[in-house]
């Protein structure tokens, strides 16, 4: 065992000794210093399940995916060609002094790719390619003349075979004729299972516009500024407010016939004789959809279209052909549209109504799919349908489908490095990924993953936990060892939750509003998906948590249900279909704070987005130095102002092409990462905590909680003060000091201390960008707001979710409604009111179980997720082993 640690007497793992012949034992890595490890060493046991753990921002991806996966795939792709590693993704070399005994690396993120408009569920986890094997080689065909003929082995052996009835030739398909994505698809839609047609309220939206005016949209979208001319000659007025046309003059714009017309038209260039072709507004929109090969025609054609599902196939996506195969009474287009559960509850039944010497072969094929399907089961995703668009899934039901795929390749030897397995997961379903991961080890790999979850942490071999704290007083290796040796280490900050000593209920409950008053936000709504008809009451002034296994309704009910139709009460537009009654309580302001990125590039910053810039810039153009040189507001702007570096162009970096290795973005060479050139330096902005002052590159360097020290107010300072000097510096303004200081304070206050401010916002993670959105929240009277959070703990450490409760107890004090869509018990528990739905997912969901307080729930015994619950509030220890 080498007893040599870390700096922070932590002992690192045993490790292969110099000149040992045995094999590596683990991943040794030396003086790691990616984002903000601190030239740590640790090593990482091979062929163990291994955890890394940490509050966010301490590093725990910085060592997962910055370190251990960025080497083990860097080192793979380095054995490839030249030229096969130009055309792929490369992760940049991490600075790093050493990692040895690497292996290959795979990395699962926590937001896989979407995939296109033709991946489905189905196609995703290679689940269909089995079960169109089965239509292929089992099914009963028909014969051109429609006879259907059962089941014979001569179709698997590919012999040509006549119909018993007519004697025709029967030529039964190949799996691959029965792909939508090849010569299986509907030739209507294509295989995409939809068909877009011209929205005629889109083309001419306001009929209060003439057409000289540009009532017909697309006409001046698309280019075509010669159209009103040329339905002048069909004897349409274009002079005249749309709505006075006639229904002939309106029928020859949208319909007219593709023509020739001789119009005269002026330029600058004088008087023109032409003949042009009309295109009337419909077609003038298909014929940009044939255009459109790209994402950004794409979107301009989209905002003419309405989608609907292909008349033709039904949204099955599969031609006449593919669809007439049958085992038993069903279809592909039947079996794929079903729940996976119930597709390998069919499946068993399949081989007992075929001829004897195809059971062999078919037995094959269905336990080929019971195993793929197995490990989708318990990953709670029995309840996804086959032909389920992957566009439609969320980002955990996405990463579990990944996960079981790559049980499914079988490797042998390779780091799968997994970046929160357990988002999305109902506690029901945390067994099911442990034993997936499980799966990985049994195949003779190694796993290491980064979660928060203390069930899926106790069943780690080992885990490290990162901090103490975030950003730069993160980086550290705080503990490592066993989950035993966890509990009892006095440094680790997870260890109380670890084994259940930590208190659950950290915030005191609201009483209910009595059930006859009208304090309750109330809807009814009809069937919609696998939602079955129901009403809900949500308390107003109160934390409200909506529960329940994937799939069982919650999406459906809060995000396409209660939020449209409390949006379209406030625009005063129709409510959704199939929405039957809502009371909103006197609510009249709805937002949805999800966890998307804020800002698509390094532009948008943790200062701009809360507007401490602006406040920034006027601190600094108000200094004597500043007035001297003319440097304005604008002056001090990184993204358009005259002292923004020229090279970078104010982004702080720049990207190099260098040829047969991956892009590197680099510091700009110019201003060294700080956006300005170097004139900013010579402005330095003094506070009362500060008196030698700091130039505006020194302080977007400093971290929200360094700043607010900086921007502290001092109570003996001159409130007449305005703006003085001392000596080359001018002091900041008492009013804009304490505006300041209060912007950066209500950062502090959401657990963002640790981020600095000049941080670009799409690098946040998610539960980072859902609690910055609420800072423009808090100070604010919330009395008639309602907040509804998606999943608002994912990514976060169970102290980092005791901050987020803190959070919305401040809106609630402010008055504000506050719905979150949860799995983590900690969440629920702290709950006001528990929706429950379920009580299974998909066709098995789609129904309220419970309602109440969470011990009421908690004591519902038809409630899934109250059996866990009661368990966690009873202080049990949570999967400690």
């Amino acid at each position: 065992m080498d007893n040599r640690n870390n700096g922070d007497g932590v002992t690192l793992g045993k490790v292969r000794e110099s000149g040992a012949s045995s094999a590596p034992e683990a991943i040794e890595v030396r003086g790691a210093r990616v984002h903000n490890l601190r030239n740590i060493d640790v090593s990482i046991p091979l062929n163990q399940l291994v955890g890394i753990a940490g509050v966010s921002g301490s590093g725990k991806s910085s060592l997962a995916l910055g370190v251990l996966y960025a080497e083990g795939s860097r080192r793979y792709l380095d054995a490839l060609s030249t030229y096969t590693r130009r055309r792929m993704t490369q992760a940049e070399k991490p600075q790093v002094d050493a990692v040895r005994f690497v292996p290959p690396a795979l990395a699962l993120r926590q937001r896989p790719g979407v995939g296109g408009m033709r991946s489905t569920f189905g196609t995703s986890t290679e689940t269909l390619n089995v079960v169109r094997l089965m239509f292929s080689r089992l099914a009963a065909h028909p014969c051109p003349n429609g006879h259907y003929q059962k089941p014979t082995l001569d179709v698997a052996a590919e012999v040509p075979i006549h119909c018993a009835v007519c004697g025709a030739l029967v030529e039964p398909p190949s799996a691959e004729q029965l792909a939508f994505n090849s010569t299986g698809a509907c030739p209507t839609c294509q295989g995409t299972g939809i068909i877009h047609e011209v929205n005629d309220a889109a083309l001419v939206p306001d009929e209060n516009l003439t057409i000289d005016e540009g009532a017909v949209v697309p006409w001046r979208t698309f280019g075509f500024n010669v159209q009103p001319d040329i339905v002048r000659e069909f004897g349409v007025r274009t002079d005249v407010p749309f709505h006075e046309l006639t229904h002939r003059e309106r029928d020859i714009v949208f319909n007219g016939p593709e023509e020739k017309k001789h119009i005269t038209i002026t330029s600058v260039k004088g008087i023109h004789n032409l003949d042009f072709t009309f295109r009337n507004a419909r077609l003038t929109v298909t014929k940009e959809l044939d255009r459109a090969t790209d994402e950004k025609r794409m979107v301009k054609v989209a905002k003419f279209l309405v989608e609907r599902t292909c008349p033709d196939c039904e949204g099955s996506r599969l031609n006449e052909a593919a669809r007439a195969p049958k085992i038993g009474e069903d279809g592909l287009a039947e079996v794929t549209s079903w729940p996976l559960r119930k597709v390998l509850l069919w499946a068993k039944s399949v081989p007992n109504h075929l001829p004897e010497d195809m059971r062999q072969m078919a037995l094959s094929l269905v336990d080929t799919l019971e195993d793929m399907g197995r490990r989708l089961i318990e990953l709670g995703l029995g309840y996804l349908t086959l032909d389920r668009s992957t566009a439609t899934l969320s980002t955990g039901e996405r990463q579990r489908a990944q996960l079981s795929r790559a049980v499914r390749n079988e490797t042998t030897g390779v780091l799968y490095v997994l970046d929160e397995p357990s988002t999305g997961l109902h506690p029901a379903n945390i067994e099911g990924l442990i034993g997936v991961m499980r799966d990985l080890l049994g195949s003779g790999n190694s796993v290491v993953f980064v979660d928060h979850d203390v069930h899926v942490l106790n069943a780690a071999d080992r885990f490290i936990e990162m901090g103490p704290g975030a950003g730069g007083r993160g980086g550290r290796v705080l503990a490592q060892g066993t989950p035993a040796e966890i509990r009892h280490n006095t440094k680790s900050l997870i260890a109380g939750f670890l084994d259940g000593s930590q208190p659950v209920v950290v915030r005191n409950r609201l009483p209910l509003p009595p059930v006859s008053k009208t304090d309750w936000v109330r809807m009814s709504i009809e069937a919609i998906h696998t939602v079955h008809p129901l009403s809900i009451a949500i308390p107003r002034g109160r934390m409200t948590a909506v529960s329940g296994v994937s799939g069982s309704g919650k999406t459906t009910v809060i995000l396409e249900s209660l939020i449209p139709a409390m949006q379209a009460q406030e625009d005063g537009t129709p409510p959704p279909s199939h929405v039957r009654e809502l009371g909103t309580a006197g609510i009249t302001r709805v937002r949805l704070v999800d966890s998307a990125p804020i800002g698509i590039n390094v532009r948008s910053t943790l200062v701009t987005y809360t507007g401490i810039m602006d406040m920034l810039r006027k601190a600094f153009a108000s200094t004597a130095l500043a007035r001297s040189r003319k440097f304005n507001v604008s002056a001090f702007s990184y993204n358009t102002g005259s002292l923004r570096c020229p090279q970078c162009d104010g982004t702080g970096q720049i990207s190099l092409d260098i040829q047969f290795l991956p892009d590197v973005t680099i510091a700009c060479p110019s201003c060294h990462g700080r956006r300005y050139r170097p004139e900013i330096n010579e402005v330095r902005l003094a506070t009362p905590s500060h008196p030698h002052g700091l130039t505006l590159p020194e302080i977007l360097d400093l971290e929200v909680d360094d700043a607010l020290d900086v921007f502290a107010p001092e109570e003996a300072a001159d409130e007449a003060m305005s703006v003085r000097s001392t000596g080359g510096e001018s002091m900041v303004a008492p009013n804009l000091l304490k505006r300041i200081h209060k912007a950066l304070e209500t950062l502090h206050d959401l657990g963002l201390g640790y981020l600095t401010l000049g941080e670009d916002t799409p690098s946040l993670s998610g539960g980072e960008a859902q609690r910055l959105k609420l800072s423009n929240e808090l100070g604010k009277q919330q009395r008639t707001s309602l907040f509804v959070l998606d999943e608002p703990t994912t990514g976060l450490h169970p102290l980092d979710v005791r901050t987020l409760i803190e959070v919305l107890q401040r809106l609630v004090d402010r008055g504000a409604t506050v719905v979150f869509i949860e799995h983590d018990l900690d969440m629920i528990a702290n709950a006001d009111y528990v929706i429950d739905m379920g009580p299974g997912g998909g066709e098995e969901g789609g129904t309220v179980v419970a309602t109440g307080t969470p011990d009421e729930v908690a004591s519902n015994p038809e409630s899934v997720t109250g059996r866990y619950l009661a368990e966690h509030m009873a202080g049990k220890k949570k999967g400690c082993r």
